[in-house]
Formats: C-alpha cells, structure tokens, sequence
C-alpha cells in the first residue's frame, strides 16, 4: 500500500488520484490559514517553487479540527490562501485528519508515521514527507519551518526514479 492509492477532492471538487503524482516526493500537509503558523505557508511555497520542476510537490490539506482556525468553505480558503500567503501548490478539499471522520489518507499517514505523543495529528501544520513511490518517509511536527526539510527532500529527490 502507498499513498497513490488514494482519491482525494480538489479544493475545487474535483475528484484526485494521488497516483498521478506517482515518481514525486510530496510534502503532505494539513493546514489553516487563521493558525498562529499560518506563515509557514510561505515557506511551503517557497519548497514547491524551489523544487516542483525536479518531481516534488507540496500538497496542503485544510482541516478546521483546531480551533475552528480554518472556519470557511473551499472556496474561501483558496481565497485566502492565495491572495494572503500567494499559495499555487496544490490544495484539497477541507477534511478530518482526527476522529472517526478521519479521512483515510491522514489514517494511513498516521498508521506509518506516529508523531512524539502518538499517532493523532497534533496541530495544524503537520506535515508528511513522502518519496516517488508513495512510501511515508518521515512525519515533522506543526512547528518544525519548511526550510528545515530542505536536505532531506533533497535527498529523497536524488534516489527519485525521475533522476535515475
């Protein structure tokens, strides 16, 4: 099992096979625009422009589990996204990453890569490192910053089969 094995919704709707980013290391992240680390938002982006045409994407998941920090519809929070932190890497439609409404990405990322105090999601801002073949490689807590997973996406990039 991997990652590719997952459909997902846009945050425009539309339905997403996360086989099509099949050979890209990813940067799976829930996130929230009205979070105190709302900012990491810029750092995301900076990894996705930096590195999107070697086979690597960020992709962000809004989740409003946390203090009610992402209360809007989709299309409010591409809004937001956008127009506050200039986001264009690819983002999805609000879910659950806790609780039985989980969606089942967020449980099998949790399943292969537990956090400090468990497997629960935290906070918003956790984020999942995951190589081209939908492996989960490593879990960084909310406030590990993006530049802080520069080497190790680096890393990933170099065994990826799109530079073998």
């Amino acid at each position: 099992m991997s990652v590719h094995q997952f459909q997902v919704k846009t945050i425009r709707g539309e339905d997403k096979s996360l086989s099509d980013y099949k050979n890209q290391v990813l940067l799976i992240v829930n996130t929230a625009t009205k979070c105190g680390l709302a900012p990491q938002f810029q750092g995301l982006q900076e990894l996705h422009d930096t590195y999107k045409n070697q086979g690597f994407s960020v992709l962000g998941f809004p989740c409003n589990q946390f203090r009610d920090q992402e209360p809007g519809d989709n299309k409010q929070v591409e809004e937001a996204c956008q127009l506050n932190f200039g986001v264009n890497f690819p983002l999805f439609a609000k879910i659950d990453v806790n609780g039985s409404d989980a969606h089942p990405l967020y449980r099998y990322l949790k399943s292969k890569a537990s956090g400090l105090f468990g497997s629960g999601i935290k906070w918003n801002f956790t984020k999942f490192l995951v190589d081209g073949n939908g492996n989960v490689i490593k879990r960084f807590s909310p406030t590990t910053k993006p530049h802080k997973i520069d080497r190790e996406i680096r890393k990933l990039l170099e065994k990826s089969p799109v530079h073998a």
